[in-house]
């Protein structure tokens, strides 16, 4: 059973922000250290403090022989069954730095020549430079690090989607970077009866493999730059081929030299640039989050029915009693659609200390296709969308309410969302007329733009360009 079907969300993958677990095992994902740093949002800046701050911690203790508080804070690394993610084919067990013994993994660190000579920076260069820590490993030792940000997500998500909070839960160790170590607290989370509390992760925030891989690093990056040097300096390695070619293989390479990771460390010692080149090109193609089609297939859950939801959205009448229903499937059709450019969507957010609030607030993540193009030229942290389901035209009062939500931090890109605009060219000129007096940037869609939104996600799936989004834009600004 998944989490969403033990709460009766009767919402499959497709329609939620963060990973449908199962409650009974782990699925086989992580969480990724390059999709977190990816992030643009205050939140990704936070988790990726988190993350550097503790694995700086660990290793400053280790460098100035402080080693039992070292083992001490690798030990709140332990085993955690409340994610469900990972390898585990049975029960949820967990495999963080700290599973089975923080001084194993401390013994490890203090041992490695990549610890001793600052090779090690970041939490992923692990995978590269000290033996026996995997992905699975890595993924368990972010979800501890980063539990308090992933607690409050839990709990907002809980609201969003009406599952209910149990009070007073342990919420395990949270890390405190100010402070340097490890709290404890009583919080609200979601409780399964028989399997414990439930904490939630993004799901824009999971891969299917973790982007560092000392495999990759050691055959493209490394043994490359030796085997011309063993050509340069002519040594028995090279090999002259018939046609006069001087070549020297990766295999006889490997062979003098070593393939595990003390081998990796070693020739990285030597030439420290490629891993920091190793770093950057990473950082330049951060891994992009999974497709739905491929949660779907690992998940054995029905993929996004979107021929379903717009039956639903036609048969729900104009007027304010069913304001709720038109709201609910906006954001259902615009969290598949949209998907991974906005996630985080948070319905009725307040703002203003209350005063005003937001229909649907997504956050802005996108790394290509127009939000991103978006996120490059103007101000949209978050993306606004209000729904009015009228059954007359909207007007001037609609877009000041849209308007007054913007803000520079906040952001200042909105979608108004109606059921039908008879005078579309009036209603977009409003918009622009909103534009240029600088109270914000609109777009105005009705059921039939949100019609055509779709059937294009149908055919191109999810490539995020948005050619209708993209025209209104152009109108908007021109």
């Amino acid at each position: 059973m998944r989490f969403s079907e033990h709460f009766g969300l009767n919402r499959s993958q497709a329609y939620l922000d963060f990973v449908d677990v199962p409650l009974h095992t782990d699925l086989q994902v992580f969480l990724e250290p390059g999709a977190i740093k990816s992030l643009q949002s205050p939140w990704g800046s936070e988790l990726a403090s988190l993350l550097q701050s503790f694995f700086e911690t660990v290793l400053k203790l280790i460098k100035s022989g402080n080693h039992t508080k070292a083992q001490h804070l690798l030990s709140s690394l332990n085993e955690r069954n409340e994610f469900h993610l990972g390898y585990s084919s049975g029960e949820s067990r967990g495999h963080g730095f700290g599973a089975g013994s923080a001084k194993n993994v401390w013994l490890e660190l203090t041992q490695s020549q990549a610890a001793i000579t600052g090779l090690l920076k970041d939490l992923e260069d692990t995978a590269l430079l000290v033996p026996g820590v995997g992905s699975d490993m890595i993924s368990d030792a972010i979800c501890n690090i980063i539990r308090g940000p992933l607690i409050k997500y839990t709990q907002d998500m809980c609201v969003y989607y009406g599952i209910p909070l149990t009070p007073d839960i342990p919420s395990g160790p949270i890390w405190n970077p100010q402070a340097e170590r490890w709290e404890q607290s009583y919080v609200p989370l979601p409780i399964v009866k028989g399997y414990g509390k439930v904490i939630l992760v993004p799901k824009v925030l999971v891969r299917f493999r973790l982007t560092y891989d000392s495999g990759e690093y050691y055959r493209h990056y490394i043994l490359p730059q030796m085997q011309q040097e063993h050509i340069d300096s002519g040594t028995n390695l090279v090999e002259v081929l018939k046609n006069g070619e001087k070549r020297v293989t990766k295999k006889a390479l490997m062979a003098k030299y070593g393939k595990d990771k003390l081998a990796i460390v070693e020739q990285t010692k030597i030439r420290p640039d490629i891993l920091q080149g190793y770093r950057d090109d990473k950082a330049k193609t951060p891994s992009l989050p999974i497709p739905l089609d491929s949660f779907s297939e690992i998940e054995a859950s029905p993929p996004a029915n979107m021929d379903e939801l717009l039956k639903e959205l036609k048969a729900i009448p104009p007027g304010k009693k069913h304001a709720t229903d038109y709201e609910n499937v906006i954001e259902k059709i615009l969290s598949v659609v949209f998907y991974p450019s906005l996630c985080n969507p948070r319905k009725q957010d307040q703002i203003h200390e209350g005063r005003k609030r937001i229909d649907i607030t997504y956050v802005n993540e996108s790394k290509s296709g127009f939000f991103y193009w978006l996120s490059i030229h103007y101000s949209c942290a978050h993306i606004f969308v209000e729904c009015k389901n009228y059954g007359s035209e909207v007007g001037n009062p609609e877009i000041d309410q849209l308007s007054s939500r913007f803000s520079k931090s906040r952001g200042q890109v909105g979608i108004l969302i109606c059921r039908s605009i008879q005078d579309k060219k009036l209603l977009r000129t409003r918009c622009i007329d909103t534009a240029k007096d600088g109270r914000g940037y609109m777009l105005a869609l009705d059921d039939d733009d949100i019609i055509e939104l779709v059937n294009s996600y149908n055919i191109s799936g999810d490539n995020q360009q948005f050619p209708l989004l993209r025209e209104l834009w152009s109108e908007l600004v021109k």
